[in-house]
């Protein structure tokens, strides 16, 4: 995962293929030769070399201290397979059955870099692939071959239902299924049946022009990625040539859209955006997002890129500032994928500036009283290191920025402070840290732990604190890395609440480090709070929780495979500065009590509710009447939550879902057009609850104290 950058991985017809590798574990079929080749594959002897020296750095090096053995050796031979066909759509079970036979044996292969079985099994999926490729590509090339959507049929759609077919003959009537799907997804997005054929007719010949061009290289990456990934998921090998690509794209991984990318079966998804870049500024591209075709300017085609390989589509997508690039995407909370969206951004490139953190004052009453409560929004953890290596006196950094805003917001006479972190991603540790250090004393921020080493403590606090007014933080599941170890820092101190949903939860730390040929970016080191909590995978859980539109289950560590787990060292001696015993229930309470009148909240947890719902499907039906009925009953529900808030808020219901279509799209169209130099306060509905449970906060304080100096 990266900004619109290459990923390690290769994608092959239907998947992200890192544990493609996992395929090394096949066949009995060795022999003494240090090269083979089948059809025209062949490993080197600097790739066996390679895999010998990767397997040594990954045993010895890797936090997790995993050894290569008998039981990793399954679980290489069951991802493989999992990753190289995921939806069992290739292979078929008397494969399988033949491939087992090695399940044990993959650990002693590695360490004498044997790659033969890898490339055999590489071999036999790929004849697999061309095969039905071949099949998919006739049928769609005969014109009497046609589907009848009045049937009631339905296919499978639940992962956990999917098995290997028995035969030829079973696969063909999988794969019949899964063209009519295909077909009526796009028939219901607009295009008749003959057109839907001649897209699907492009996207497989692609995919098959794909497979054909494959080389050793290619192969040898994804066998040994599936081997690193058991490990992590941001343990990787890199290729040579991916590793050129990768310093091109890093000198550009702020060009283009500002979005990090991953792959997802046959979809490129959208993992979150990056505030102020381009697609952030347009509003409508959205985390989970699924992006099926790519267009050129206003006017160009749009390009399906269903089954490319991830870095292809960010080539695509890329391009020079001031361009226009629209995307067709299935958006996050599609019924199916016969739902899409074209969006319109304009190329550009995130400035540092851009990034820069901001204020807003938010007056709240409590019925009696008018109060001022500042908001800082932190969008990333930023510094300018060039400026700071050559000793400016003016460098820009997140910590100077909220430093001077900090003055500006004391000077409007605030009563507390909201410091916003949702969807910042990270960014440098050292500002994580030293922007720690104007809300606490001096002491440690975070621990650094590395395998079979001593843990770190020299992040800390080194000044007195700046600000030491009443304080929440704000965080949701885009809230990753650098703002986990702030948020965590501040809820362990007890130096202020943390609201909001449970954050992203990476919590570890890569380096690149060269071997034979190539790199290889291997997890070395995890955080840990102050407490002795990990932030890794669990992330950062709030002290009240606000509803959040970003599924877990699909955003966050916790969605990676082999993620590394939580885990607790020892608690570092810190100070607590409040003491919130009996406090965080009464403020939930009272939250719960104010969101079940507040129509906005409302409309939120409906919504949440909702898209549960809809996601909660194992099956989906291929008859065009019940799927549009399907359809219309969803938009439906959805009419009718945006009506229920409407009237809870006095304003007059839409008439028709027409109408709400309309009235958003204005309203996207508004809020793109918003200066980005501010923060929307009037509109945040979040961001006005959070002031309110601040609010409340500093009133029971009061009365603590109050009532503590009264029994005094």
């Amino acid at each position: 995962m990266r900004i619109l950058a290459l990923q390690s991985s290769i994608f092959r017809t239907g998947r992200l293929v890192p544990s493609v590798a996992l395929a090394i574990i096949s066949f009995l079929w060795l022999t003494s030769s240090s090269a083979w080749s089948a059809n025209n594959y062949a490993f080197s002897d600097n790739q066996s070399k390679t895999t010998v020296e990767i397997v040594d750095k990954l045993t010895t090096r890797h936090y997790r201290n995993l050894p290569l053995d008998d039981e990793l050796s399954v679980q290489y031979f069951d991802q493989l397979l999992d990753s190289l066909d995921p939806t069992k759509s290739y292979l078929l079970q008397t494969d399988i059955d033949e491939f087992s036979a090695l399940r044990t044996q993959m650990d002693d292969l590695l360490r004498r870099g044997n790659l033969e079985s890898g490339f055999k099994i590489f071999s036999r999926y790929n004849q697999r692939a061309e095969s039905r490729l071949e099949w998919i590509i006739s049928k769609l090339e005969d014109e009497k071959f046609l589907f009848d959507f009045t049937k009631d049929e339905s296919l499978s759609i639940d992962p956990e239902q999917l098995s290997w077919q028995q035969d030829q003959k079973a696969a063909d009537e999988l794969w019949r299924k899964r063209l009519k799907s295909n077909v009526l997804s796009l028939k219901l997005a607009g295009k008749t049946q003959a057109e839907a054929k001649e897209t699907l007719h492009r996207r497989y010949g692609n995919q098959l022009k794909r497979l054909q061009q494959q080389d050793s290289e290619d192969i040898f990456e994804a066998l040994i990625n599936a081997l690193t990934m058991l490990y992590d998921p941001h343990t990787n090998y890199l290729s040579p040539r991916t590793r050129e690509n990768f310093n091109i794209s890093m000198s550009l991984s702020l060009e283009g859209i500002g979005a990090v990318l991953q792959s997802e079966d046959e979809h490129t998804k959208v993992v979150r955006l990056i505030t102020a870049g381009p697609a952030d500024k347009q509003g409508e591209l959205k985390p989970a997002d699924k992006i099926v075709a790519v267009g050129q300017g206003d006017d160009g085609e749009l390009v399906d890129v269903v089954g490319w390989r991830l870095d292809e589509v960010v080539d695509l997508i890329r391009g020079p500032k001031n361009t226009v690039v629209r995307l067709s995407v299935i958006p996050a909370d599609a019924v199916d994928d016969s739902v899409n969206k074209t969006i319109r951004i304009n190329r550009g490139k995130v400035k540092l500036e851009e990034q820069a953190a901001k204020k807003a004052v938010i007056e709240l009453t409590d019925g009696s009283e008018l109060f001022k409560i500042g908001v800082i929004h932190v969008p990333a953890f930023y510094i300018d290191f060039e400026a700071y290596r050559r000793g400016d006196a003016d460098f820009k950094s997140t910590t100077r920025d909220v430093y001077k805003l900090l003055a500006e917001l004391d000077q409007e006479g605030i009563d507390g402070l909201i410091l916003d972190l949702r969807n910042n991603g990270g960014g440098s540790l050292q500002e994580a840290t030293t922007l720690t250090d104007l809300f606490i004393d001096p002491g440690p921020v975070v621990q650094i732990r590395q395998a079979n080493q001593p843990i770190s403590r020299h992040s800390r606090s080194r000044k007195p604190a700046l600000y030491r007014g009443p304080m929440v933080v704000l965080i949701n599941r885009l809230s990753a890395s650098a703002s986990e170890i702030f948020a965590g820092a501040i809820q362990d101190y007890q130096r202020g609440l943390v609201i909001g949903s449970q954050s992203f939860g990476k919590g570890t730390v890569q380096s690149l480090t060269p071997v034979y040929e190539g790199e290889l970016k291997i997890t070395e080191s995890k955080f840990y709070r102050v407490s002795g909590d990990s932030t890794q995978h669990r992330g950062v859980v709030p002290d009240i929780a606000l509803p959040s539109l970003v599924d877990p289950e699909d955003v966050g560590e916790s969605t990676y495979d082999n993620a590394l787990p939580w885990d607790k060292i020892h608690e570092v001696p810190h100070e607590k500065y409040f003491d919130f015993t009996g406090l965080i229930s009464e403020l939930t309470r009272r939250h719960e009590e104010r969101a079940s009148s507040d129509p906005d909240l409302i409309y939120l947890v409906d919504q949440v509710a909702n898209l549960a719902s809809i996601k909660d499907k194992s099956e989906i039906s291929l008859n065009e009447n019940a799927r549009l009925a399907e359809q219309k009953a969803i938009e439906d529900k959805n009419l009718e939550l945006i009506n229920k808030r409407r009237t809870g808020k006095g304003q007059e219901p839409f008439a028709d879902i027409e109408a709400f279509k309309s009235d958003s799209e204005k309203e996207e169209e508004q809020q793109a057009s918003q200066s980005q130099d501010t923060i929307d306060v009037d509109n945040d509905a979040l961001l006005q609850e959070t002031g309110y449970i601040l609010l409340d906060y500093m009133k029971l304080m009061n009365q603590r104290k109050s009532q503590q100096v009264a029994n005094f």
